[in-house]
């Protein structure tokens, strides 16, 4: 089965605060060169959700897995992106998808942190 993934972030009127996004995506393409990866946003910037699923779904892939790059679960990860999955599936049923916890739940990330407050690096 073709895998894909999306990491979705929240989005910014200042196009520079996409950096550090772009980069995760730069870094998951070069730990894995076959998994077709984009960087899709909840609002002010694009691609938005539903046209990164939606060029994924048209290349044929048939699982995306969406990780939230969100510190928690607020308003956004808990109720807009479930009713985003849920339209993504509906015009996509032939594709199957998975939402991933936010990243800042991840205790490896939450251990990246910590390291950097103690060392500074």
């Amino acid at each position: 089965m073709a895998s894909a993934l999306i990491v979705f972030a929240h989005g910014a009127r200042d196009p520079a605060w996409a950096q550090p996004f772009e980069a995760i995506v730069e870094r998951v393409r070069a730990l894995s060169p076959g998994t077709p990866v984009r960087l899709a946003y909840l609002e002010l910037m694009q691609p938005d959700l539903e046209t990164a699923a939606g060029e994924l779904a048209a290349s044929g892939v048939e699982a995306i897995r969406v990780v939230p790059v969100f510190f928690g679960q607020g308003g956004h990860v808990r109720r807009d992106l479930p009713a985003r999955i849920d339209a993504l599936r509906a015009r996509h049923p032939h594709v199957a998808f998975e939402t991933a916890p936010p990243v800042g739940e991840a205790r490896t990330v939450l251990d990246a942190i910590a390291r950097y407050c103690l060392d500074g690096a």
